[in-house]
């Protein structure tokens, strides 16, 4: 049975990876690669961590020759689109460069030494030196406030919708 939810059978397909709590309801390891539903979380993770530093930081903080916004759900509009798809060429870009080109659900994992979410990118050199234990604790701290944020900016935009004012 599952240590996250009783009830349910314990996902066979999330066995060894970080993070794994036995929670997988809707069976999507069953039918999905996994290495693509975790890159999948890490990304969207990564990016709701940023996305909350910029709903709260917004509030406070305002760019040379923008106005203050106080409803950061009003900020996209304030700039315009032509940022908005900077913003989606250049993940796009990243998206690309991080893969190899391989950005499918189908090419991105044919490497099978390709672990996902690492992209080799330390340039403070953090992970030097450590042991896989240690790499581990800090992965499953990245994935836990990964999914923290992921359900800290929704609530955030939706607090704004639902109430008109903003966040603080």
């Amino acid at each position: 049975m599952s240590k996250a939810v009783p009830f349910l059978e314990e996902p066979k397909n999330t066995k060894g990876y970080v993070g794994d709590v036995g929670f997988d309801p809707l069976a999507f390891s069953d039918y999905f690669d996994i290495k693509w539903l975790r890159e999948a979380e890490i990304k969207h993770g990564r990016t709701s961590m940023l996305a909350v530093l910029g709903f709260v930081s917004q509030q406070y903080i305002t760019l040379p020759g923008l106005q203050p916004i106080a409803d950061s759900n009003l900020a996209p509009s304030a700039v315009g689109i032509g940022p908005m798809l900077q913003i989606v060429f250049w993940g796009g870009c990243i998206e690309w460069w991080t893969n190899k080109g391989k950005i499918t659900m189908e090419t991105m994992f044919e490497d099978p030494d390709r672990v996902p979410g690492e992209l080799g990118f330390d340039p403070m050199g953090l992970s030097v030196g450590k042991t896989q234990e240690e790499k581990d604790e800090m992965a499953l701290k990245e994935i836990k406030n990964g999914r923290l944020a992921m359900l800290a900016i929704g609530g955030m935009i939706h607090h704004n919708w639902v109430t008109g004012e903003p966040l603080f």
